[in-house]
């Protein structure tokens, strides 16, 4: 009885099949962060209305428009993407849907994600084996006068007509491959939450650049009416001068305080027409025109209440972003490693060989073959272990940005927190400068005309007033810069339902 020999190719799956759920190189572990588990308390006041003869009210301090002030965190609170909505502007929407579309950075983001995905695919590909279809066809003339022409009688003519499969994989017995997929899995990854960073930072400059063009649209109003007043004034010191009861002193300071104004329109126009080419350039329309806009009806958007968790940060796509490259980083440390181990590849070929076209496919045309290689490293003057150890560097590289990640996160939400509660405080005490300065000028106007006082009170008093107003309308502005921020830092805005 003869003893039953083993295949090797069946002892090579069965080899493979043991050692399959080896995968060399560290498990990826989600580092843990040192960060606070709660911010600094939010805002919970709205700030309090602006005076009626200001320029621009401010309808955020009602608390009707902003219920969300008092109100309590829920356990686990829904991100708003389209957290820009929640400034009730219509225009402000449409601009931000243009910027998503036709953005060109944006745009860039989305091919390095493509390109991402593509190299994901492409390391999955080497789960499965490489099959190709081979072909060829030749006519040979041998030589008379070699040994194998001399021994058949002199030279040979003959045709060779081939046609095979090939077919070619590499045994994953260390993991190389499955860390190989792990890696570009994670940088697929990475490179979409890229895209998603660029999606918030972008649509948060529009927001910006789109309130600080309501802001400009305010100020040049409120300025025009100051021109409007100081004309109204000049005309009054021009015919006390002609009565006798003015000085030409009055006229002058009079006729600069109205060239003063005039120059401040001037400097708000260029201001504004610079801020509608940036946001020309952010939307990818070109020769953009913007009508003004009611700086006034922008309510505040509902604010996150106190006891903000810090948890929110994991929803924020650059932390996302760099805890994927880490992933990435750490698993290739064990496609480094797996350098140090044999690799194992099994070929074979099934095909049809012929000297006539007739016969190719015949069965006694027919030709296979099959075997396996085995490669392994005996020295290499420490190359691999060069490599295992660039990929240990990298993967501490990658641990240290992404808890600066974190760490940046954290402070910009904080930082956003304090400058939100701080500015809503300021709002409130502008308006306040800005009620006094209308009373003050009122008086000033009054006592200069029955005569107690000289016009550089009326003057002081116009200036008091204009500073105070611009400063308010600044400070308003401020306050939703500080929502935008607030919500570009965690990463998206509030849903109604979420806050109760």
């Amino acid at each position: 009885m003869t003893k039953p020999s083993m295949n090797p190719l069946a002892l090579s799956l069965g080899t493979a099949l043991l050692l399959s759920g080896c995968a060399l190189g560290p498990d990826f572990l989600r580092p843990g962060s040192s960060l606070p588990e709660q911010y600094r308390d939010a805002p919970t006041a709205s700030p309090a209305a602006s005076p009626a003869a200001s320029p621009a009210a401010n309808p955020a301090a009602n608390p009707a428009a902003n219920p969300a002030a008092d109100a309590t965190v829920s356990a686990n609170p829904a991100v708003n993407p389209d957290w820009w909505k929640l400034f009730s502007d219509p225009m402000l929407d449409e601009l931000v849907a243009q910027a998503l579309e036709n953005n060109q950075d944006l745009q860039a983001a989305v091919a390095r994600m493509e390109a991402a995905e593509a190299a994901a695919r492409e390391a999955r590909a080497e789960f499965f084996p490489a099959v190709d279809l081979s072909g060829s066809s030749s006519r040979n003339r041998s030589s008379g006068e070699t040994v194998a022409g001399q021994n058949t009688g002199g030279s040979v003519t003959a045709n060779d007509r081939r046609m095979a499969l090939g077919i070619n994989y590499e045994l994953d017995l260390w993991g190389r491959i499955r860390r190989s997929n792990e890696a570009a899995r994670a940088m697929a990854l990475s490179s979409q939450f890229g895209r998603d960073a660029l999606r918030i930072s972008l649509s948060s400059q529009v927001a910006n650049t789109y309130l600080s063009l309501l802001s400009l649209d305010a100020q040049l109003q409120t300025t025009r009416e100051t021109l409007q007043s100081r004309e109204q004034t000049l005309k009054i010191v021009r015919a006390r001068l002609d009565a006798g009861t003015a000085s030409a002193l009055d006229l002058a300071q009079a006729e600069s305080a109205v060239a003063a104004a005039q120059a401040q329109v001037n400097q708000l126009r260029r201001e504004r027409g610079v801020g509608e080419t940036q946001l020309a350039l952010l939307t990818g329309k070109p020769g953009l025109k913007l009508v003004p806009g009611d700086f006034a009806r922008l309510p505040m958007p509902p604010m996150p209440p106190v006891g903000l968790p810090s948890s929110l940060l994991e929803v924020r796509p650059d932390v996302r972003q760099a805890e994927e490259q880490l992933v990435a980083a750490n698993a290739r440390i064990g496609m480094a490693r797996s350098a140090f181990f044999p690799t194992i590849s099994l070929t074979g070929l099934l095909g049809s060989e012929s000297a006539s076209l007739s016969n190719l496919f015949s069965s006694s045309a027919s030709i296979w073959s099959y075997g396996a290689a085995l490669a392994m490293p005996i020295f290499d003057g420490g190359r691999t272990g060069a490599r295992v150890d660039q990929a240990t560097a990298a993967q501490k590289e990658a641990v240290a940005n992404y808890q600066k990640t974190l760490q940046t996160a954290f402070k910009e939400v904080s930082d956003a927190l304090i400058r939100l509660k701080e500015y809503s405080e300021e709002e409130i005490a502008l308006a306040t400068q800005v009620d006094t300065a209308q009373r003050s000028l009122k008086l000033a106007q009054t006592r200069y005309e029955a005569g107690y006082s000289g016009f550089m009170e009326v003057l002081d008093s116009q200036r008091s007033l204009n500073s105070a107003q611009m400063l308010y309308l600044a400070g308003h502005k401020n306050s939703l810069s500080a929502a935008v921020d607030l919500f570009k830092a965690l990463g998206g805005g509030w849903r109604p339902e979420a806050v109760e």
